[in-house]
């Protein structure tokens, strides 16, 4: 399986391109010909046109559970105000034909390049599981239309019921962060609209009209009292009124006005009591302005909340623990008042719902929640740039990099593994750092003894909301098994951390941990581990009297001699003591004392990256990422892996990719999309460009350090 560091520089490539490109709610034409073109290249049965401009790609890989990924592709109506260097200047029309600006806004690029992201990691690992991928690009999440209409094309009837479904949607905690939260985790929503009449005249004789902008005035202030008259203060809820239009000139009273409601509850009766509040004051304060007319209302769109299943999320939240750390995944306290359509995927109503798990990723730059106003991260969230805002800036590298980690092992909790029981899913497994390694010996388990509940809370360092300490120490294993490993646990043969006095002693968190031994592409390669660390678990010693082996049977056997003028034992062509000579390796040279546990050959690439002195493009600064962004050809001399571009690629960005595959050409052949020669049209995509070599830094904002920590890798 590919690392994140080799597929990172073509998945942000594409991010960029993205965000450069945006496209309306259900007009995401462009952006969908993009993920069916890379859903192709890696391998997927792609369909296009589902539910509108919706992409699903399916990759069958023998029996076992469906795991569906779900990305969202639309951007906003907003003018960007980033300052960023690949900032959208794209305009086009909403649905009443006015000519407004376009902005990813929401962070649907990123979710969409962590999608297809994802979906290559996976079809690259393909020997790792086995089931069925089915991977959902998404139009229309901000019209609350996309999933439904996707369904109601036949997702599931076409394309296969996943046994789960997951998603993830970028959040304003720190880049890097992964928050979560079991049931509820985003509230209802309902889009009124509402029209009230008057009758119009001369500013100059209102006397003689009825003024529906008084009228509409008047509803917005009364709408106000709503939740602080009528709705429990033990309950959320939320009316806005976010749309009001009236009247072309200053000197004329309209006729009718229009406005636009917006309501939030996290349960059915709080939203059916808001709604009939809407109804009765907008009727009355009609009735009481003398209008001859009774308004219209209208529910223009309208989704439930979004509740994880509690056993799914447990099992998910382990799996990022075991890969984040404790200090990077924390759990919610209460659910926000945003809403999503993304629900509708589990089918709420249906006798059998489908199970999904739906969880944030932190993006804000590290620099920017520094300097954000307050003492607390309740009141840094009050001064970042969230969602919506046209200021929202993600840290390009850290969200990029987490969320191709989360959702890879969000997909890999469930996708069944080789040698395990064909249909089943892996959720109830351990983690993949919790587990034994390739070639390693399991450790003994009952079976009549059900697999651990995975730990779902656990200590959160960063003191960020929502942490949930553990309430209490795990269960002893019985006495004639050894303990399980806790999914925090370091590696076999990696030292553990001394823990502080008076205070239990705590695994390592695997955000650290190198998983190469997990994730190698050579898989002839055992990994070696190197012996148990100290004070490990053993097996428990030999009950009941020793066995004596019954002596051997029959006469002597005697070998054959060898040939006449053999040579028994010949050194030819052996390795030199310690390791393989440099030139006779496969690799190109092992170094003297051998193949390095979790490390590369001598010539490959160090863990941590080139040091500017030694790499033949001027170096790679520590964190293997390009200091002024990707080399300018793919690989130096005979470097480059078969298959590759010669030379680089041809829009003189990112690296071939390293598995010989070809990668998506830079200009699209469907005549849809116009090249560069039409300076007034969208620009095709372009995977990682000269715009990318500038001199902001990684993070995406203008100035700001490189994040500090280690690199997430999967």
């Amino acid at each position: 399986m590919r690392l994140v560091d080799e597929i990172f520089p073509l998945v942000e490539g594409f991010y960029v391109d993205l965000h450069k490109n945006p496209e309306l709610s259900n007009q995401e034409h462009r952006t969908a010909g993009a993920v069916a073109e890379w859903l192709t290249r890696a391998g997927f049965d792609v369909e296009t046109g589902v539910g509108g401009t919706g992409v699903v790609g399916v990759l069958r890989n023998g029996e076992g559970p469906t795991v569906l990924l779900r990305g969202d592709m639309d951007a906003l109506p907003v003018q960007e105000r980033t300052g960023l260097p690949y900032a959208s200047t794209a305009r086009g029309r909403d649905d009443d034909g006015q000519d407004v600006p376009i902005m990813h806004a929401c962070g649907h690029d990123a979710h969409t390049a962590c999608l297809v992201g994802t979906a290559d990691l996976l079809a690259e690992a393909r020997d790792e599981w086995h089931g069925t991928l089915m991977v959902v690009a998404q139009p229309g999440e901000e019209t609350l239309d996309g999933a439904t209409a996707m369904l109601r094309d036949g997702l599931y009837t076409r394309f296969g019921r996943p046994d789960v479904v997951l998603a993830q949607h970028l959040g304003p905690q720190p880049a890097g962060m992964v928050a979560h939260r079991a049931g509820t985790i985003m509230a209802a929503t309902t889009n009124l609209r509402v029209r009230v009449f008057g009758s119009g005249g001369h500013a100059a004789r209102p006397e003689n009209t009825v003024d529906p902008v008084l009228i509409a005035a008047n509803i917005v202030n009364r709408l106000q009292t709503i939740v602080a008259r009528e709705i429990s203060p033990s309950e959320m809820a939320v009316v806005t009124v976010g749309v009001l239009r009236a009247g072309t000139k200053a000197n004329v009273i309209p006729e009718e006005a229009y406005l636009e409601i917006d309501t939030r509850a996290l349960n059915p009766a709080v939203a059916d009591r808001l709604h009939s509040a809407i109804d009765r004051i907008v009727r009355a304060e009609a009735a009481a302005s003398g209008a001859q007319r009774d308004p219209e209302i209208s529910v223009a769109r309208e989704t439930g909340v979004t509740a994880n299943e509690p056993e799914a999320t447990a099992e998910v939240v382990a799996a990022h623990r075991a890969y984040f750390g404790d200090d990077r995944v924390v759990e919610l306290p209460e659910p926000t008042t945003g809403s999503e359509d993304f629900s509708a995927f589990g089918l709420p109503g249906d006798p059998a719902p489908v199970p999904y798990v739906y969880w944030f990723l932190g993006s804000t730059p590290h620099d920017v929640w520094e300097a954000a106003p307050g003492e607390t991260p309740y009141e840094k969230l009050m001064g970042v740039p969230a969602t919506h805002s046209p200021f929202f800036a993600p840290d390009r590298e850290s969200t990029l990099r987490a969320g191709l980690a989360a959702m890879s092992l969000g997909a890999l909790t469930y996708l069944g593994t080789p040698g395990a029981p064909a249909g089943a899913a892996t959720g109830g497994q351990a983690s993949m750092s919790a587990g034994p390694g390739p070639g390693e010996a399991a450790g003994p388990v009952r079976p009549d003894e059900p697999a651990p509940a995975p730990a779902v809370a656990g200590p959160a360092e960063s003191g960020f909301p929502g942490a949930v300490a553990p309430e209490g120490d795990a269960a002893a294993p019985a006495p004639d098994y050894p303990p399980p490993v806790p999914p925090t646990a370091v590696y076999p043969g990696e030292p553990a951390p001394a823990a502080a006095e008076g205070e239990e002693e705590q695994g390592e968190p695997t955000a650290y941990t190198d998983m190469d031994p997990y994730l190698d592409d050579d898989e002839n390669a055992a990994p070696d581990y190197g012996p148990p660390p100290s004070g490990a678990p053993m097996a428990p010693p030999p009950q009941g009297p020793p066995i004596a082996a019954p002596p051997p049977q029959g006469p002597p056997v005697a070998a054959p001699p060898p040939p006449p003028g053999a040579v028994p034992y010949s050194t030819e062509g052996a390795p030199e003591p310690g390791g393989h000579p440099v030139g006779n390796a496969p690799s190109g040279g092992y170094p003297a004392n051998g193949y390095p546990s979790g490390g590369y050959p001598a010539e490959g690439r160090p863990p941590g990256g080139y040091p500017a002195e030694d790499h033949p493009q001027g170096g790679h600064p520590v964190g293997g990422h390009p200091a002024e962004g990707p080399p300018p050809v793919a690989y130096p001399g005979d470097g480059q892996p078969p298959g590759a571009y010669p030379g680089g690629h041809p829009s003189g960005g990112y690296p071939a990719d390293p598995y010989g595959r070809p990668l998506p050409d830079p200009r699209f052949s469907d005549p849809r999309y116009p090249g560069p020669e039409q300076p007034d049209a969208q620009q095709p995509v372009q995977y990682g460009g000269p715009e990318q070599q500038d001199d902001h830094d990684r993070s995406g904002d203008n100035g700001q350090e490189p994040p500090q920590g280690p690199t997430y890798r999967l």
